[in-house]
């Protein structure tokens, strides 16, 4: 197979390797070159076009150094102002987007040494607003593009006259309102005294609204008539007198729950009903189910120590000593006699310690009493056997 085949194996491996990034120490800035290892490093070197371009460079290095930093300054910049526009973002995550680009225009070619004497070049001339944190440097461009000023200035305007508009519109109201209360007198309450021209005479109070014209209008009338009137008119005062006690007397008996006692009632029905699948906690007494650890641990009791994962406890057996390491399925729960302690494991009240107050064989539950936290001394009812374990 010749050797300038396209489709030789040769010629498709360098091909692969020479679409990515190569190393930095083999690349040629002056002829922007990149060579693969260190051999082809060298042969470009001594090659006639490097030397021509050597002797052109020697004539004037501070042009092609100027030139070289120009250029990487605008790709820098335009690629902070197309990519993160005017965010504040660190300067090492836009020189790691920039260097990616297999022909960028690299550090050691330009005037500046390292990346955080270019951050610093970049705060002095106020291309952008440069700050040091712990985690390093952080850039935020500055769009001095005219067509972006003039955008801003626009927008300020347009703010500026919607703040406008809304005083116009207050004022306006404010005046519509001045004028409707020009032709109205502002009405004063009166306040008279509390007095009967006849002794024998009912004063009654209205507490409804317009109560002053109303009671006036009740001492007229009732002063107005005959005395078997009064007497029905005290009858009726009576009757309204017993009603609104009885109305005053039902709220008391049932009293309105403020929103904070409901969302307390609604948090606790749901823990109520709030069930896991996983009920392990340390220093409750377990009981081994399992027949395959044998007969020596079978039925046999022990404390857990430790919970791994939720569903994996360390037991400590109670009559040998012995550490075993069983799943939850492998165990169950301890139920002691009345009086003793227990350890909530499942429900709402998972995590409180009780007392075991009686046992129901019949419905495989018992009646215990919270002795810990804020609900120390609610009593407990139907709490099944697997929801509760004693305390070593």
């Amino acid at each position: 197979m010749g050797k300038s085949d396209f489709l030789s194996p040769k010629a498709i491996a360098n091909r692969i390797k020479s679409k990515g990034l190569q190393k930095l120490r083999w690349y040629c800035q002056m002829c922007q070159k990149q060579c693969r290892d260190e051999n082809g490093f060298k042969c470009h070197c001594m090659s006639e076009s490097h030397q021509r371009q050597l002797l052109l460079a020697s004539e004037n290095p501070q042009q092609f150094m100027d030139y070289f930093s120009e250029e990487f300054r605008n790709d820098f910049l335009e690629l902070l102002r197309r990519r993160f526009g005017t965010k504040r973002v660190h300067n090492n995550i836009v020189y790691n987007e920039y260097i990616s680009h297999r022909e960028h225009i690299h550090m050691n070619a330009t005037q500046w040494e390292t990346l955080t004497d270019f951050t610093k070049w970049l705060g002095r001339e106020g291309l952008c607003k440069v700050d040091e944190t712990p985690k390093g440097w952080y850039i935020q461009y500055i769009d001095r593009d005219p067509e972006t000023i003039r955008r801003q200035l626009e927008l300020e305007k347009k703010k500026k006259q919607d703040l406008d508009d809304e005083e116009k519109t207050a004022k306006f109201i404010e005046e519509q309102v001045r004028r409707g209360l020009e032709g109205k007198e502002q009405e004063t309450p009166v306040f008279t005294e509390l007095s009967r021209e006849n002794d024998e005479e009912k004063v009654t109070f209205n507490l409804n609204k317009g109560a002053g014209s109303s009671a006036g209008a009740t001492t007229s009338k009732s002063s107005s008539l005959g005395p078997s009137a009064l007497k029905m008119l005290g009858s009726t005062a009576s009757v309204r007198r017993k009603e609104s006690s009885q109305s005053s007397a039902q709220p008391a008996k049932k009293k309105k729950k403020s929103a904070l006692d409901e969302i307390m009632e609604i948090e606790e029905e749901k823990k109520r009903t709030a069930r896991t699948d996983s009920w392990l906690q340390p220093g409750i007494i377990v009981k081994i189910i399992t027949k395959k650890l044998g007969e020596k641990y079978h039925k046999k009791k022990g404390v857990v120590k430790e919970v791994i994962d939720r569903y994996t406890a360390v037991v400590k057996m109670t009559d040998s000593g012995d550490r075993l390491k069983l799943d939850q399925t492998h165990l169950e729960t301890v139920i002691p006699a009345p009086g003793k302690r227990v350890l909530v494991l499942n429900g709402g009240y998972r995590g409180n310690e009780g007392t075991l107050e009686s046992i129901n064989e019949k419905t495989f539950s018992a009646t215990i009493v919270i002795e810990t936290g804020p609900l120390k001394g609610r009593r407990l009812e139907g709490i099944q056997y697997e929801d509760i374990s004693k305390l070593a």
